[in-house]
């Protein structure tokens, strides 16, 4: 890759800039592999993959990866590097996936290609995970930083568009399928529904195989933009070490940690549509055009809606609220944080009607999956701009971790409320509604602080400095900065 010469700074121009729909087109079919594989892990190692003794084991989360992929990209290799090839390591997990179902598992035990293949995705997908949104915003400066908001929203339409269709497609692939005789696949030619019907078609190496494919796609196209691409030097660790233990740095890294914790709040509480509502939707009437849903189909309507929101917002309710005020990053969260306190006070009334004795519609629940959404809209790409745009510009994809550890320290928080509510008895403190109003509280709280500390945070936007440079040789890194209201 050295023989190319690759342009080092933004170029000065007020339009999208040229590497953008590579970055975008990657992250779509990354996710697609990821969420693809993730979604029939657990049924698959409960039903198709536990030892001798009929006992699972999962393997711990590898939360230190991201900063260790960080530190490569921002000190060592560059971010190019270390996204290219961490997406090959990622691709030979998929790849070793997907020998589980084939001949060659007879000869090695199933448990040991699953555990090799899911390290291999935790280091590709953790070591990349804060360089791909960090290599997005590398490719603005000073002259086309307007659009910057539109460009982290369709990133993160990109996410959800990748892992909407996966989660869909590839639990399907897992499981033995027939065409339902008065359904639409049945009345497809006999080739066809012979093809979709065929247990070649349905096994773990196909379900397994095709968030591989999909991988070895991202790369390729990630590879393939690479002359289109900004690409910002390595500072070396020596300096990555000087600016990380910097005075002025320091208050930087302070400055930006302030809304993690805000917006972690948020995570706990976005993260229980996997867990608290799909128990609540056990309750309700799961009747809804013409299908009877299963409870865990109900949270595939999220990611639907984040792909109708994103545009919508972007190119719509924003432009339409700045006419009246400034919408900054820290004002659009914290409308998100209050946005996400209304769904869960639906959730708490649709609760309140399920201790009744009522078996409510399933519809109530979408609604409140729609104000979720819009909540989330409002805040987790806004937190990633925010964290891009913040970071100072040696240390973005160190910064970019932030955002990963609001998600984080989310879940710890539900883990940590749900393990004080427990009584010696086995009986919980809090349960139903007052379970789902407890949350409503404590983001309302979380909404009005937030609310109150915000005016005075007097963070400053660094962005890439847009002098002309190409070439591999290290050029002084500069930034552009201007103070954040």
């Amino acid at each position: 890759m050295a023989k190319y010469k690759y342009l080092t700074s933004p170029p000065k121009i007020s339009t999208m800039p040229p590497g953008v729909p590579y970055i975008v087109g990657n992250e779509a079919a990354e996710r697609f592999s990821y969420y693809g594989m993730n979604s029939i892990l657990t049924i698959f190692m409960t039903k198709y993959l536990l030892d001798k003794m009929g006992h699972l084991s999962v393997m711990p989360p590898l939360y230190f990866l991201p900063i260790f992929g960080a530190v490569l990209a921002d000190a060592v290799f560059g971010k190019f590097r270390v996204v290219f090839w961490l997406s090959i390591v990622y691709c030979g997990g998929h790849a070793t996936l997907a020998l589980i179902g084939s001949p060659v598992a007879h000869a090695i035990e199933p448990r040991y290609l699953l555990a090799v293949g899911l390290l291999m995705i935790a280091l590709g997908a953790g070591g990349i995970k804060p360089c791909v949104s960090t290599n997005v915003g590398d490719q603005f400066g000073d002259t086309n930083k307007h659009l910057l908001t539109r460009v982290f929203n369709w990133f993160y339409f990109s996410i959800n568009a990748g892992s909407a269709c996966s989660t869909l497609l590839i639990p399907w692939l897992l499981e033995p399928y027939q065409a339902a005789s008065d359904g639409f696949i049945a009345k497809l030619p006999p080739s066809i529904v012979s093809f979709l019907e065929s247990p070649r078609l349905h096994s773990p190496d196909i379900a397994f195989g095709l968030p591989g494919v999909f991988m070895a796609i991202a790369t390729f196209i990630f590879w393939l933009g690479r002359k289109k691409f900004v690409h910002i030097p390595p500072v070396g660790l020596r300096t990555y070490g000087r600016e990380i233990f910097n005075k002025q740095t320091g208050k930087i890294l302070l400055n930006i940690l302030i809304p993690v914790p805000f917006i972690a709040i948020f995570w706990a509480l976005w993260q229980q549509n996997f867990s608290s509502w799909i128990i609540q939707a056990e309750s309700m009437d799961r009747h809804l055009f013409g299908i009877e849903w299963l409870s865990s189909q109900i949270q595939t309507v999220n990611p639907i809606f984040i792909l109708i929101m994103l545009p919508l917002f972007s190119y719509w309710l924003y432009p339409a609220v700045e006419k009246v005020i400034r919408l900054t990053p820290l004002r659009k969260i914290g409308a998100g944080l209050f946005v996400t306190a209304g769904s869960f006070f639906l959730v708490a009334m649709i609760q309140t009607r399920i201790d009744a004795g009522a078996r409510p519609g399933i519809i109530w629940q979408v609604w409140a999956f729609v104000i979720l959404t819009a909540g989330e809209t409002l805040v987790s790409p806004t937190h990633l701009e925010f964290s891009y745009t913040q970071g100072p510009v040696k240390l973005k994809s160190l910064v970019m971790c932030t955002y990963l550890l609001a998600v984080s320290l989310g879940n710890q928080f539900t883990a940590a409320v749900n393990f004080f509510i427990q009584n010696p008895d086995g009986s919980v403190k809090l349960q139903g509604t007052s379970y789902f109003m407890f949350f409503v509280w404590v983001m309302l709280g979380t909404a009005v602080l937030f609310a109150i500390v915000t005016p005075f945070y007097k963070g400053r936007t660094y962005l890439q400095d847009q002098t002309e440079v190409t070439g591999d040789a290290e050029p002084a890194v500069g930034f552009a900065v201007q103070p954040e209201a």
